[in-house]
């Protein structure tokens, strides 16, 4: 009966207040950091690409004289000023191999034309060795190259030529086989480090802090960036439920103030935190518009002298429109902000502007970003 009153003032305080007594309100450690050691490592080859119809490599050196070394391991020796690489296309191919991959495990492959072959359609990847930073293989890569478009054309002068996607790039999903077990190692003295994707001091310290409250005095902060966790006594010999457990602790991290325009694109994107003083803003438009008209000039009728002949005129029109100076008041939430500056009737573009002149105002109090 007891239990039964406290989960209906529960659904009574969450209607009134809309937020759930007795649940934490944060995201999960797991999304916010990753453990020392569990990282990828990159994997690079260089291989050969056949079966490409014409549209290989125009007979560069290097190409032709991977071709001559391949056919010497299977027993054919000729010259590599004999061969032709029109179908054959030289490649780099790269990866990326999770850690704890053992052999067997497949991984997918990007390919890319290292000459100047046109197109990598329906090609296959010969088999290539993928090696690491330190000249070891670790993986081999094989088999047919998508490259998810195509390209097109008569070529020569005036012809056209059609393309989708860029058909000297391809990947081949699930295209490689482990061979090397690349070692790593996330506990060390008996200790874990978690680092923050988005390093923060506040949120490195709610971090220790939230895992100090299920493990007291295991965790500390040691910069903005790493937290170390000290395993328990009972966690020693199975450290993977104690990181798996870990992850599913939430806190909620500190969100800076920041604003980060891209002047490409005509994006904004500002956190809840930005606060702006007050200050007075006035933004107009210049706007220049210049038509260019072509003019025939004639000689009057019957005349034996003079010719026809084409005049430009051009107009010129320049646009100001009125701008007000709008009082703002101190605005301490990104709704208010949005909407002041909406109500201006400001496009984007202006109101990258505006953001910047702020900033050199001092009213602006939050990090400006233009991408």
């Amino acid at each position: 009966m007891r239990r039964r009153i406290i989960l209906v003032l529960q659904i009574i305080v969450t209607l009134v207040i809309g937020i759930p007594t007795g649940f934490a309100m944060g995201v999960r450690l797991k999304d916010l950091v990753t453990v020392a050691g569990d990282r990828d490592n990159q994997l690079v080859g260089y291989g050969l690409v056949s079966g490409l119809n014409n549209e290989g490599d125009q007979n560069p050196v290097h190409t032709l004289q991977s071709m001559a070394n391949m056919l010497l391991r299977f027993g054919i020796n000729v010259p590599a000023t004999t061969l032709e690489a029109k179908n054959v296309a030289a490649v780099m191919v790269t990866a990326d191999v999770p850690a704890f991959q053992k052999k067997g495990a497949r991984l997918d492959v990007t390919v890319s034309s290292l000459g100047d072959a046109k197109s990598l359609l329906g090609g296959v990847l010969l088999q290539t060795p993928l090696l690491g930073a330190d000249g070891k293989v670790y993986a081999v890569a094989q088999g047919p190259v998508s490259i998810g478009g195509f390209s097109a054309g008569t070529g020569g002068e005036g012809g056209a030529t059609v393309q989708k996607n860029h058909p000297t790039t391809g990947q081949i999903i699930n295209g490689a086989l482990v061979e090397t077990e690349i070692p790593a190692t996330v506990v060390r003295n008996n200790t874990i480090e978690l680092m923050l994707r988005e390093p923060d001091f506040t949120s490195a310290a709610r971090l220790a802090e939230a895992v100090n409250e299920k493990f007291t005095n295991s965790a500390e902060a040691v910069d903005s960036t790493s937290v170390l966790v000290k395993l328990p006594e009972n966690a020693r010999q199975s450290p993977v439920e104690f990181i798996a457990y870990l992850g599913t602790i939430e806190v909620s991290p500190d969100t800076p103030a920041r604003i980060i325009i891209n002047e490409r694109t005509g994006t904004i994107v500002a956190t809840a935190r930005i606060k702006i003083s007050s200050c007075a803003v006035s933004h107009g438009n210049l706007t220049i518009t210049i038509a260019s008209t072509l003019d025939v000039s004639q000689p009057n009728p019957f005349s034996q002298t003079g010719t026809t002949e084409v005049t430009p005129r051009t107009d010129t029109k320049v646009t100001e429109s009125k701008a007000s100076l709008v009082p703002l008041p101190e605005l301490p939430t990104v709704e208010k902000v949005a909407s002041a500056l909406n109500a201006l009737g400001v496009t984007p573009r202006d109101m990258m502007a505006i953001f910047q002149a702020m900033k050199q105002a001092g009213a602006l109090q939050a990090e400006l970003l233009i991408r």
